[in-house]
């Protein structure tokens, strides 16, 4: 059994071999009406930011995605889930447990993370909640920039059923004119039950 070619990754990003899981997440995608708009980048290390994340469908359509793909993705969340067997399918599923009472900060724990990681993806959703926000969490700008990671905009456009990829963007000294920058590249999106505010 072959990977379909959309589904075809450069070879620096981190992945996971093809098998019959994948292939049933990529028929179910291709039934649903799903597609992948865009080319990741071959890059071995990347902040990747979702948005907007306006309904907890887009963690369905995401993870049927990062499976079909498979694209090795991780993503955080806090020490005290990852017990039993919840905490293997988070492990398994690419999940990092993060202590939110240690000495380090979160950025710290994340660039120890980069640096010990030669290949790592992390995805993170800015917006922090499926409500609309005016304004956007600023911790994945902080982790890109102290790890030196380019940012990787990734949108969820409801209105063409599609998973967008944009280009890497590297963080600036300017935190402000980055989040509207990247703010500026949703604005063509839509999702399911709102936007990325302006």
């Amino acid at each position: 059994m072959t990977a379909p070619a959309w589904a075809a990754l450069p070879p620096s990003v981190p992945q996971m071999p093809w098998n019959t899981r994948r292939h049933l997440c990529a028929a179910l995608l291709r039934a649903c009406g799903w597609n992948l708009r865009g080319a990741f980048p071959d890059v071995p290390q990347v902040v990747l930011i979702a948005a907007p994340h306006s309904s907890w469908w887009d963690g369905v359509w995401g993870l049927l995605f990062k499976v079909a793909i498979g694209i090795d993705i991780a993503f955080m969340g806090k020490r005290e889930l990852f017990v039993g067997p919840l905490g293997w399918l988070l492990r398994h599923l690419g999940g990092i447990p993060i202590e939110r009472t240690a000495a380090h900060g979160l950025v710290e724990q994340m660039v120890a993370r980069f640096r010990a990681q030669p290949r790592l993806w992390l995805g993170i959703a800015p917006e922090g909640t499926r409500r609309r926000v005016a304004k956007w969490r600023s911790g994945f700008w902080h982790i890109a920039r102290a790890a030196g990671v380019p940012v990787l905009p990734v949108a969820f456009d409801y209105a063409t059923r599609s998973i967008v990829i944009g280009e890497p963007f590297t963080p600036t000294a300017d935190l402000d004119a980055d989040l509207a920058a990247l703010r500026a590249w949703y604005r063509a999106f839509h999702g399911r039950n709102h936007d990325v505010e302006p």
